[in-house]
C-alpha cells in the first residue's frame, strides 16, 4: 500500500561513503533449496480464494446497506461502521494485491477481473499499481534503486549533506500523522489518479479506466446517500484502510535491523529473509491483513497466495528466522528516520543528534 510515496517527493542519489556493507547472512539458504520449499505453497486454490472473496465482500457490503438505514437514525453512528469497513476496505486490498501478482487465481482473466473490482473498491488502478509493485519486489532493499513503490528514506550522510529545504521536507513527509494519515489518503485519492510517466500505454490506460469508474461509483453512492454522508463514510473508510495499510507497510521493512545494501551488494534472499519482518499480529489483525505480516515469505515468492502464506511459514524451520516484530513492540519503528550504513541499522533523529555531538567533542577530547 505505500506505492508511489517517494516516487514523487525527491530523488537524490545514493551515498556512495565507506560502510558496514550487508551482505547475504549465513542463515539465507541457496536460492534452489528455499525454491523447492515452497513450490507447494505457489499452487492457487479456487475454494480459499472464492470464500475470501466472500467473507470480504458480502461483510462490507452488508455494512454499506448498514449505514444507509443508520443514516436516518443518528448519521454518528455510521462512523464506527465506516471504521469497520475500513478494516474490510484492507483485506479486499491484500485480494486486489495478490490479484496484481496473479497469485490469487490460477486464471489470469480471473485475477484481472476482481483485481479491477477490488481497485474499484479500494481507489486503485489495476495494471498501473501491479507494474509499480512489482518494482519494490524487484529492488526492496536495493540502495542503488530506490524511489518507487518504497517509502522515502535517506541513508545519515545523504540526510546531513542535504539542504535545508530537503531536510526540512524529509522530516515532514516521516512525521507520524502526515506518513499514516494524510499521506496514505493523498496517495490513494489524489496520486493514483494520475498515470505514471514511466509506465507503458497499459499501466497508463488502467488509470484512465479507474478514473471513470470511480466517477461513477462516485455519483452513484452519492444519489444514494447524499453527497456529503456518503463523502463522510468514503473517508472514514479510506483513512481507516489506507493508514492501516501503509503502516503495514511500513513496519514491514522499516524496522531497526533491516536490510539495505548497495546494488553490487544487494542480495535478493537476504533482502526477503533480513528486510522484511514476520508481522505476528493478534489473530483477528492477521485476518483483516489478510496474513500479509508473513511478508518475509511475501517477499521470497510473490506468487504465493495471501491464504498459503501461514502454511508456509510454519512448514520449515528456515522460514522461521526473519525478524519477528509484535504489535507493541512494532510501535517503536515509529521514531525511526534513517539508515545509518556505518552500523547497518535505522536509526532516529535523536540518535543522528548524539552521534554529531560525539563527533564534534572528539577533537576536543584529543
Amino acid at each position: 500500500m505505500g506505492e508511489q510515496l517517494t516516487a514523487n517527493t525527491q530523488k537524490l542519489g545514493t551515498s556512495q561513503s565507506p560502510n558496514k556493507a550487508q551482505t547475504p547472512s549465513t542463515k539465507t539458504r541457496g536460492n534452489k533449496e528455499w525454491k523447492s520449499l515452497i513450490t507447494e505453497f505457489q499452487q492457487p486454490h479456487v475454494g480459499r480464494a472464492v470464500w475470501q472473496i466472500v467473507n470480504t465482500l458480502v461483510p462490507l457490503l452488508a455494512l454499506w446497506i448498514a449505514m444507509y438505514f443508520l443514516k436516518d437514525v443518528s448519521f454518528w453512528l455510521c462512523i464506527p461502521v465506516a471504521m469497520l469497513a475500513g478494516l474490510f476496505l484492507v483485506r479486499a486490498f491484500i485480494i486486489f494485491h495478490d490479484c496484481g501478482h496473479g497469485s490469487f487465481f490460477k486464471s489470469k482473466k480471473a485475477n484481472s477481473i476482481v483485481g479491477f473490482i477490488t481497485g474499484v473498491l479500494t481507489f486503485t488502478p489495476y495494471r498501473q499499481w501491479s507494474w509499480e509493485h512489482a518494482r519494490h519486489h524487484a529492488t526492496n532493499g536495493d540502495l542503488d534503486r530506490r524511489g518507487i513503490g518504497d517509502i522515502w528514506t535517506l541513508t545519515v550522510e545523504e540526510y546531513v549533506s542535504s539542504s535545508k529545504k530537503i531536510k526540512l521536507s524529509y522530516r515532514f513527509i516521516r512525521n507520524p500523522f502526515v506518513l499514516f494519515l494524510i499521506a496514505p489518503l493523498f496517495l490513494f485519492i489524489i496520486l493514483q489518479r494520475i498515470p505514471n510517466s514511466k509506465g507503458k500505454t497499459r499501466e497508463k490506460r488502467s488509470v484512465h479506466l479507474m478514473n471513470a469508474t470511480l466517477v461513477l461509483w462516485c455519483v452513484g453512492m452519492s444519489m444514494i446517500f447524499g453527497f456529503l454522508p456518503w463523502l463522510t463514510i468514503q473517508l472514514t473508510m479510506m483513512a481507516v484502510a489506507a493508514g492501516f495499510g501503509l503502516w503495514l507497510f511500513y513496519v514491514q521493512h522499516q524496522f531497526e535491523d533491516t536490510y539495505w545494501a548497495n546494488g553490487n551488494d544487494w542480495d535478493y534472499t537476504a533482502a526477503a529473509m533480513e528486510g522484511s519482518s514476520y508481522y505476528n499480529l493478534p489473530r483477528i489483525l492477521q485476518w483483516f491483513s489478510g496474513n500479509i505480516g508473513y511478508h518475509h515469505i511475501h517477499h521470497l515468492n510473490p506468487l504465493i497466495p495471501n491464504y498459503n502464506l501461514e502454511r508456509c511459514h510454519h512448514s520449515d524451520p528456515y522460514f522461521q528466522q526473519a525478524p519477528e516484530l509484535r504489535f507493541f513492540n512494532s510501535l517503536k519503528t515509529i521514531k525511526l528516520r534513517l539508515w545509518d550504513e556505518v552500523n547497518g541499522k535505522m536509526i532516529s533523529f535523536r540518535e543522528l543528534k548524539q552521534q554529531l555531538a560525539l563527533q564534534e567533542a572528539k577533537p576536543i577530547a584529543s
